[in-house]
Protein backbone atom coordinates (compact mmCIF):
# COMPACT_ATOMS: atom_id res chain seq x y z
CA UNK A 1 0.00 0.00 0.00
CA UNK A 2 1.46 3.19 -0.78
CA UNK A 3 1.98 5.71 1.83
CA UNK A 4 -0.73 7.97 0.62
CA UNK A 5 -3.27 6.04 0.91
CA UNK A 6 -2.07 4.86 4.57
CA UNK A 7 -2.30 8.35 5.68
CA UNK A 8 -5.45 8.93 4.40
CA UNK A 9 -7.17 5.59 6.05
CA UNK A 10 -5.74 7.15 9.52
CA UNK A 11 -6.74 10.59 8.73
CA UNK A 12 -10.89 8.97 8.45
CA UNK A 13 -10.16 7.22 11.56
CA UNK A 14 -9.39 10.08 13.72
CA UNK A 15 -13.02 12.13 13.50
CA UNK A 16 -14.29 8.96 14.24
CA UNK A 17 -12.17 8.40 17.36
CA UNK A 18 -12.85 11.97 18.12
CA UNK A 19 -17.06 11.46 18.02
CA UNK A 20 -17.02 8.23 20.09
CA UNK A 21 -14.82 9.44 22.39
CA UNK A 22 -16.87 12.68 22.61
CA UNK A 23 -19.98 10.76 22.96
CA UNK A 24 -19.08 8.35 26.14
CA UNK A 25 -17.80 11.68 27.71
CA UNK A 26 -20.94 12.55 27.17
CA UNK A 27 -22.64 9.93 28.39
CA UNK A 28 -20.29 9.75 31.31
CA UNK A 29 -21.47 13.25 31.89
CA UNK A 30 -25.11 12.51 31.61
CA UNK A 31 -24.73 9.68 34.23
CA UNK A 32 -23.02 11.74 36.85
CA UNK A 33 -25.78 14.17 36.67
CA UNK A 34 -28.44 11.38 36.88
CA UNK A 35 -26.75 10.43 39.54
CA UNK A 36 -26.33 13.09 41.65
CA UNK A 37 -30.22 14.19 40.97
CA UNK A 38 -30.72 10.78 42.54
CA UNK A 39 -28.90 11.64 45.23
CA UNK A 40 -29.44 14.99 45.90
CA UNK A 41 -33.52 13.94 45.69
CA UNK A 42 -32.88 11.00 48.31
CA UNK A 43 -31.14 13.33 50.74
CA UNK A 44 -32.86 16.57 50.67
CA UNK A 45 -34.26 17.61 53.83
CA UNK A 46 -37.74 16.60 54.55
CA UNK A 47 -39.56 20.00 56.30
CA UNK A 48 -41.66 19.75 59.46
CA UNK A 49 -45.07 18.74 58.86
CA UNK A 50 -47.39 21.17 60.51
CA UNK A 51 -50.51 19.91 62.61
CA UNK A 52 -54.04 21.23 61.94
CA UNK A 53 -56.31 21.73 64.22
CA UNK A 54 -60.04 21.23 64.24
CA UNK A 55 -63.00 23.13 65.57
CA UNK A 56 -64.40 21.79 69.07
CA UNK A 57 -68.08 21.47 69.51
CA UNK A 58 -68.50 21.74 72.98
CA UNK A 59 -71.44 20.02 75.00
CA UNK A 60 -75.00 21.45 75.34
CA UNK A 61 -74.56 24.14 78.61
CA UNK A 62 -78.39 24.05 79.57
CA UNK A 63 -79.39 23.64 83.10
CA UNK A 64 -82.74 23.25 85.00
CA UNK A 65 -84.48 25.79 87.18
CA UNK A 66 -83.88 25.15 90.97
CA UNK A 67 -86.78 25.02 92.94
CA UNK A 68 -86.84 27.87 95.61
CA UNK A 69 -89.55 28.55 97.97
CA UNK A 70 -90.83 32.44 98.00
CA UNK A 71 -90.50 33.60 101.59
CA UNK A 72 -87.49 33.98 103.80
CA UNK A 73 -84.38 33.51 102.66
CA UNK A 74 -82.79 30.38 100.83
CA UNK A 75 -78.60 29.52 99.76
CA UNK A 76 -77.62 26.26 98.44
CA UNK A 77 -74.28 24.92 96.87
CA UNK A 78 -72.60 22.26 95.79
CA UNK A 79 -69.21 21.32 97.44
CA UNK A 80 -66.82 21.22 95.08
CA UNK A 81 -68.08 23.36 92.32
CA UNK A 82 -67.25 26.69 93.09
CA UNK A 83 -69.84 28.40 91.07
CA UNK A 84 -72.68 26.72 92.08
CA UNK A 85 -74.06 28.66 94.90
CA UNK A 86 -77.46 29.85 94.10
CA UNK A 87 -79.77 32.30 96.25
CA UNK A 88 -83.73 33.35 96.70
CA UNK A 89 -85.24 35.53 99.24
CA UNK A 90 -83.90 38.19 101.70
CA UNK A 91 -80.34 39.35 101.22
CA UNK A 92 -80.04 40.85 104.69
CA UNK A 93 -79.73 39.04 107.92
CA UNK A 94 -82.34 37.17 109.88
CA UNK A 95 -83.03 35.32 112.74
CA UNK A 96 -81.67 31.74 112.35
CA UNK A 97 -82.68 30.64 115.91
CA UNK A 98 -80.99 27.36 116.96
CA UNK A 99 -79.13 27.20 114.42
CA UNK A 100 -76.59 29.28 116.73
CA UNK A 101 -76.29 26.19 118.42
CA UNK A 102 -73.23 25.18 115.58
CA UNK A 103 -71.22 28.02 116.21
CA UNK A 104 -71.54 27.40 119.86
CA UNK A 105 -70.48 23.75 119.00
CA UNK A 106 -67.41 25.09 116.82
CA UNK A 107 -65.85 27.93 119.35
CA UNK A 108 -65.95 24.74 122.11
CA UNK A 109 -64.13 22.68 120.31
CA UNK A 110 -61.53 24.89 119.55
CA UNK A 111 -61.06 24.84 122.96
CA UNK A 112 -61.63 21.67 123.76
CA UNK A 113 -60.98 19.26 120.51
CA UNK A 114 -62.53 15.99 120.12
CA UNK A 115 -62.27 13.15 117.84
CA UNK A 116 -64.91 10.74 116.65
CA UNK A 117 -64.08 7.76 118.89
CA UNK A 118 -62.58 9.96 122.10
CA UNK A 119 -65.72 11.22 124.61
CA UNK A 120 -63.61 13.71 125.91
CA UNK A 121 -63.51 15.18 129.34
CA UNK A 122 -66.39 14.88 132.02
CA UNK A 123 -67.96 17.63 132.55
CA UNK A 124 -69.85 18.15 136.11
CA UNK A 125 -72.51 20.28 136.04
CA UNK A 126 -72.76 23.37 138.46
CA UNK A 127 -75.72 24.95 140.28
CA UNK A 128 -75.54 27.86 137.55
CA UNK A 129 -75.61 25.55 134.60
CA UNK A 130 -78.61 23.57 135.97
CA UNK A 131 -80.15 26.41 136.95
CA UNK A 132 -80.27 27.30 132.90
CA UNK A 133 -82.80 24.43 132.68
CA UNK A 134 -85.89 27.02 134.42
CA UNK A 135 -84.36 29.75 132.50
CA UNK A 136 -84.57 28.72 129.11
CA UNK A 137 -87.67 26.38 129.87
CA UNK A 138 -89.75 30.17 131.26
CA UNK A 139 -88.83 31.32 127.29
CA UNK A 140 -90.91 28.73 126.02
CA UNK A 141 -87.31 26.95 124.82
CA UNK A 142 -86.32 23.28 124.74
CA UNK A 143 -84.52 21.71 127.50
CA UNK A 144 -83.67 18.78 128.94
CA UNK A 145 -82.64 16.85 132.03
CA UNK A 146 -79.63 18.40 133.99
CA UNK A 147 -79.31 17.64 137.89
CA UNK A 148 -76.87 19.49 140.18
CA UNK A 149 -73.82 17.24 140.14
CA UNK A 150 -74.93 15.39 136.96
CA UNK A 151 -71.47 14.02 135.07
CA UNK A 152 -71.39 13.69 131.26
CA UNK A 153 -68.71 13.44 128.87
CA UNK A 154 -68.38 16.14 126.45
CA UNK A 155 -69.79 14.12 123.60
CA UNK A 156 -72.46 12.78 125.50
CA UNK A 157 -73.03 17.05 126.00
CA UNK A 158 -72.91 17.96 122.51
CA UNK A 159 -74.72 14.65 121.55
CA UNK A 160 -77.46 16.73 123.74
CA UNK A 161 -77.21 20.00 122.79
CA UNK A 162 -77.11 19.00 118.59
CA UNK A 163 -79.45 16.31 118.59
CA UNK A 164 -82.29 17.48 120.80
CA UNK A 165 -81.26 21.02 120.49
CA UNK A 166 -81.50 21.44 124.47
CA UNK A 167 -80.54 25.38 125.15
CA UNK A 168 -79.57 24.59 128.13
CA UNK A 169 -76.96 22.02 127.70
CA UNK A 170 -75.93 24.97 124.99
CA UNK A 171 -75.53 26.94 127.92
CA UNK A 172 -73.70 24.99 130.34
CA UNK A 173 -71.02 24.48 127.17
CA UNK A 174 -70.52 27.93 127.14
CA UNK A 175 -70.25 28.68 130.61
CA UNK A 176 -68.04 25.46 131.01
CA UNK A 177 -65.81 26.45 128.10
CA UNK A 178 -65.92 30.65 128.90
CA UNK A 179 -66.84 30.86 132.21
CA UNK A 180 -69.18 33.62 131.27
CA UNK A 181 -71.87 34.42 128.50
CA UNK A 182 -69.99 37.80 127.63
CA UNK A 183 -66.74 35.86 127.33
CA UNK A 184 -68.58 33.53 125.05
CA UNK A 185 -69.73 36.18 122.56
CA UNK A 186 -66.46 37.70 122.45
CA UNK A 187 -65.55 34.03 121.79
CA UNK A 188 -67.95 33.90 118.81
CA UNK A 189 -67.37 37.24 117.57
CA UNK A 190 -63.77 36.77 117.00
CA UNK A 191 -64.53 32.91 115.26
CA UNK A 192 -67.19 34.67 112.68
CA UNK A 193 -64.38 37.01 112.12
CA UNK A 194 -61.55 34.88 111.20
CA UNK A 195 -63.23 32.48 108.81
CA UNK A 196 -65.21 35.53 106.96
CA UNK A 197 -68.20 35.51 108.44
CA UNK A 198 -69.52 38.54 108.48
CA UNK A 199 -72.75 39.11 108.25
CA UNK A 200 -73.50 36.42 111.10
CA UNK A 201 -73.89 37.99 114.43
CA UNK A 202 -73.85 35.87 117.89
CA UNK A 203 -74.71 37.16 121.23
CA UNK A 204 -75.82 33.84 123.31
CA UNK A 205 -75.28 30.39 122.66
CA UNK A 206 -78.76 29.16 122.05
CA UNK A 207 -80.48 31.30 119.04
CA UNK A 208 -83.12 32.21 121.92
CA UNK A 209 -82.01 35.96 121.11
CA UNK A 210 -83.43 36.97 117.81
CA UNK A 211 -80.83 39.19 117.40
CA UNK A 212 -78.40 35.80 116.45
CA UNK A 213 -78.81 36.58 113.12
CA UNK A 214 -76.83 35.67 109.65
CA UNK A 215 -77.42 35.68 106.11
CA UNK A 216 -78.34 32.17 103.99
CA UNK A 217 -74.78 32.55 102.17
CA UNK A 218 -73.26 32.91 105.49
CA UNK A 219 -75.06 29.73 106.85
CA UNK A 220 -73.67 27.78 103.60
CA UNK A 221 -70.58 28.67 104.63
CA UNK A 222 -70.96 27.72 108.34
CA UNK A 223 -72.78 24.68 107.40
CA UNK A 224 -69.92 24.00 105.50
CA UNK A 225 -67.24 24.60 107.85
CA UNK A 226 -69.02 22.60 110.22
CA UNK A 227 -68.78 19.66 107.79
CA UNK A 228 -64.88 19.69 108.21
CA UNK A 229 -65.38 19.10 111.58
CA UNK A 230 -65.74 14.91 112.26
CA UNK A 231 -67.49 15.34 115.59
CA UNK A 232 -69.92 18.05 114.65
CA UNK A 233 -70.27 15.73 111.16
CA UNK A 234 -70.94 12.49 113.17
CA UNK A 235 -73.43 13.90 115.73
CA UNK A 236 -75.59 15.85 113.31
CA UNK A 237 -76.18 12.92 111.39
CA UNK A 238 -77.17 10.33 114.03
CA UNK A 239 -81.05 9.73 114.67
CA UNK A 240 -80.92 8.79 118.27
CA UNK A 241 -78.45 8.38 121.71
CA UNK A 242 -78.69 7.62 125.04
CA UNK A 243 -77.42 9.54 127.33
CA UNK A 244 -77.38 8.80 131.11
CA UNK A 245 -80.25 10.49 133.21
CA UNK A 246 -81.06 12.00 130.21
CA UNK A 247 -82.43 9.32 128.54
CA UNK A 248 -82.72 8.77 124.67
CA UNK A 249 -82.25 11.80 122.40
CA UNK A 250 -83.69 12.04 119.43
CA UNK A 251 -82.65 14.71 116.28
CA UNK A 252 -84.76 17.16 115.76
CA UNK A 253 -83.90 16.89 112.20
CA UNK A 254 -86.26 15.11 110.73
CA UNK A 255 -85.02 14.74 106.94
CA UNK A 256 -81.93 12.60 108.13
CA UNK A 257 -81.63 9.55 105.92
CA UNK A 258 -84.46 11.06 103.12
CA UNK A 259 -83.16 12.25 99.64
CA UNK A 260 -79.46 11.79 101.38
CA UNK A 261 -79.91 14.05 104.39
CA UNK A 262 -76.96 14.14 106.71
CA UNK A 263 -77.48 17.09 109.14
CA UNK A 264 -77.08 19.93 109.94
CA UNK A 265 -79.47 21.94 112.14
CA UNK A 266 -82.86 22.83 112.97
CA UNK A 267 -84.11 26.02 114.16
CA UNK A 268 -87.16 27.38 114.97
CA UNK A 269 -88.47 30.43 116.67
CA UNK A 270 -91.11 33.43 116.66
CA UNK A 271 -88.82 35.64 114.99
CA UNK A 272 -87.13 33.68 113.00
CA UNK A 273 -89.95 30.84 112.01
CA UNK A 274 -88.91 27.82 110.58
CA UNK A 275 -85.36 27.45 109.72
CA UNK A 276 -83.24 24.56 108.74
CA UNK A 277 -79.49 24.71 107.56
CA UNK A 278 -78.99 21.15 105.84
CA UNK A 279 -76.39 19.00 103.84
CA UNK A 280 -77.42 16.15 102.00
CA UNK A 281 -74.82 13.79 100.56
CA UNK A 282 -75.71 11.89 96.93
CA UNK A 283 -73.29 9.59 94.64
CA UNK A 284 -73.43 11.09 90.79
CA UNK A 285 -71.76 9.24 88.06
CA UNK A 286 -69.55 7.25 91.21
CA UNK A 287 -68.39 10.14 92.99
CA UNK A 288 -70.06 11.42 95.92
CA UNK A 289 -71.12 15.21 96.38
CA UNK A 290 -72.48 17.43 99.11
CA UNK A 291 -74.60 20.33 98.59
CA UNK A 292 -75.21 22.29 101.67
CA UNK A 293 -78.49 24.59 101.64
CA UNK A 294 -80.18 27.15 104.65
CA UNK A 295 -83.57 27.93 104.72
CA UNK A 296 -85.37 30.86 106.98
CA UNK A 297 -88.28 31.88 107.57
CA UNK A 298 -90.88 29.46 106.92
CA UNK A 299 -94.07 28.93 108.54
CA UNK A 300 -93.76 25.60 110.42
CA UNK A 301 -91.10 22.29 109.71
CA UNK A 302 -93.48 20.13 107.68
CA UNK A 303 -93.94 22.73 104.77
CA UNK A 304 -90.39 23.46 105.26
CA UNK A 305 -89.04 20.14 105.46
CA UNK A 306 -90.97 19.34 102.00
CA UNK A 307 -89.57 23.15 100.73
CA UNK A 308 -86.25 21.51 101.30
CA UNK A 309 -86.93 18.05 99.12
CA UNK A 310 -88.06 19.99 96.26
CA UNK A 311 -85.06 21.94 96.50
CA UNK A 312 -82.82 19.15 96.99
CA UNK A 313 -84.61 17.64 93.80
CA UNK A 314 -84.00 20.11 91.43
CA UNK A 315 -80.25 20.62 92.81
CA UNK A 316 -79.89 16.95 91.90
CA UNK A 317 -81.39 17.11 88.18
CA UNK A 318 -78.82 20.06 87.40
CA UNK A 319 -75.77 17.38 87.95
CA UNK A 320 -74.37 15.61 84.44
CA UNK A 321 -71.41 13.36 83.66
CA UNK A 322 -70.41 15.46 80.29
CA UNK A 323 -67.67 13.79 77.62
CA UNK A 324 -65.02 16.15 76.84
CA UNK A 325 -63.05 13.43 74.64
CA UNK A 326 -63.55 10.43 73.61
CA UNK A 327 -60.49 7.93 73.08
CA UNK A 328 -59.45 8.15 69.37
CA UNK A 329 -61.60 11.60 68.76
CA UNK A 330 -59.37 13.45 65.99
CA UNK A 331 -58.96 16.61 67.58
CA UNK A 332 -56.42 17.47 64.26
CA UNK A 333 -54.35 16.15 61.53
CA UNK A 334 -51.33 16.51 59.79
CA UNK A 335 -51.33 16.00 55.46
CA UNK A 336 -48.20 14.80 53.72
CA UNK A 337 -47.78 14.92 49.86
CA UNK A 338 -46.80 11.52 49.65
CA UNK A 339 -49.29 10.09 52.67
CA UNK A 340 -52.25 11.90 52.51
CA UNK A 341 -53.89 13.01 55.91
CA UNK A 342 -53.33 11.27 59.62
CA UNK A 343 -55.53 12.18 62.35
CA UNK A 344 -54.44 13.54 65.83
CA UNK A 345 -56.79 11.78 67.91
CA UNK A 346 -57.45 11.89 71.78
CA UNK A 347 -54.85 9.42 73.71
CA UNK A 348 -58.07 8.90 76.56
CA UNK A 349 -61.73 9.20 77.34
CA UNK A 350 -62.12 11.81 79.65
CA UNK A 351 -65.51 13.19 81.46
CA UNK A 352 -66.41 15.13 84.17
CA UNK A 353 -69.10 15.91 86.28
CA UNK A 354 -70.70 19.29 86.12
CA UNK A 355 -73.65 21.17 87.86
CA UNK A 356 -76.22 23.56 86.45
CA UNK A 357 -74.86 25.88 83.50
CA UNK A 358 -71.50 24.40 82.20
CA UNK A 359 -69.69 26.36 79.49
CA UNK A 360 -66.42 24.02 77.54
CA UNK A 361 -63.80 25.70 76.06
CA UNK A 362 -60.99 23.30 74.12
CA UNK A 363 -57.73 25.28 73.08
CA UNK A 364 -55.32 22.38 70.84
CA UNK A 365 -51.91 22.65 70.21
CA UNK A 366 -50.07 20.30 67.95
CA UNK A 367 -46.43 19.95 67.64
CA UNK A 368 -44.74 20.06 63.72
CA UNK A 369 -43.40 16.21 62.93
CA UNK A 370 -42.02 14.70 60.46
CA UNK A 371 -42.52 11.55 60.80
CA UNK A 372 -43.97 9.59 63.92
CA UNK A 373 -45.18 5.79 64.85
CA UNK A 374 -49.15 5.41 65.40
CA UNK A 375 -49.35 6.68 69.33
CA UNK A 376 -47.17 9.08 69.13
CA UNK A 377 -47.33 11.84 71.28
CA UNK A 378 -47.85 14.99 69.62
CA UNK A 379 -49.98 17.53 71.03
CA UNK A 380 -52.37 18.51 73.54
CA UNK A 381 -56.07 19.54 74.32
CA UNK A 382 -56.92 21.90 77.34
CA UNK A 383 -60.19 21.77 78.09
CA UNK A 384 -61.52 24.95 80.61
CA UNK A 385 -64.95 24.34 82.27
CA UNK A 386 -67.11 26.81 84.16
CA UNK A 387 -65.68 26.57 87.41
CA UNK A 388 -63.11 23.84 87.72
CA UNK A 389 -59.64 23.47 86.90
CA UNK A 390 -58.75 23.10 83.28
CA UNK A 391 -58.15 19.22 82.35
CA UNK A 392 -55.43 18.60 79.99
CA UNK A 393 -55.60 15.31 77.24
CA UNK A 394 -52.72 14.03 75.44
CA UNK A 395 -53.16 13.77 71.37
CA UNK A 396 -51.32 10.70 69.55
CA UNK A 397 -50.69 9.80 65.86
CA UNK A 398 -53.78 7.93 64.79
CA UNK A 399 -51.70 6.28 62.13
CA UNK A 400 -48.16 6.40 61.05
CA UNK A 401 -46.75 8.95 59.24
CA UNK A 402 -43.72 7.92 57.43
CA UNK A 403 -40.77 10.02 55.22
CA UNK A 404 -41.51 10.06 51.82
CA UNK A 405 -40.69 6.29 49.99
CA UNK A 406 -37.77 6.95 47.26
CA UNK A 407 -39.52 6.58 44.54
CA UNK A 408 -41.54 9.81 45.27
CA UNK A 409 -38.52 11.97 46.12
CA UNK A 410 -37.13 10.97 42.72
CA UNK A 411 -40.65 11.34 41.24
CA UNK A 412 -41.14 15.07 43.18
CA UNK A 413 -37.98 16.83 43.42
CA UNK A 414 -37.27 18.57 46.47
CA UNK A 415 -40.93 18.84 47.07
CA UNK A 416 -40.81 17.59 50.70
CA UNK A 417 -37.92 20.25 51.19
Amino acid sequence: MSARRRDRGEHDRRPRYALRRTIVGGAAGVMLIVVAYLVAAAIAPIAPVRGVTTTYAAPDPAATALQFPDYGATAVAAEGFPDSLRTAGDTAPRSIASISKIVTALVVLDRHPLTVNDPGPTITFTPAMSALYATYLAQDGEVAPMPVGLQLTERQAFDVMLMKSANNYAGALALWTFGSMTAYAQAASAFLQAHGLTHTTIHEPTGLNPANQSTATDLVQLGELALTNPVVKTIVSTKTADIPTVGTVTNSNKLLGIDGVDGIKTGTLGQAGACLLFASTTVHDGRPVTVVGAMLGGTDHTALDADVQRLLHSVTDNFRTITLAKKGQPFGSYRTAWQGTVPAVAARTERVLVWGRTDVHAATRLASIRSGAPGTTVGTVRFAVSGQADTQVPLILGQRVSPPALWWRWSNPFAAA
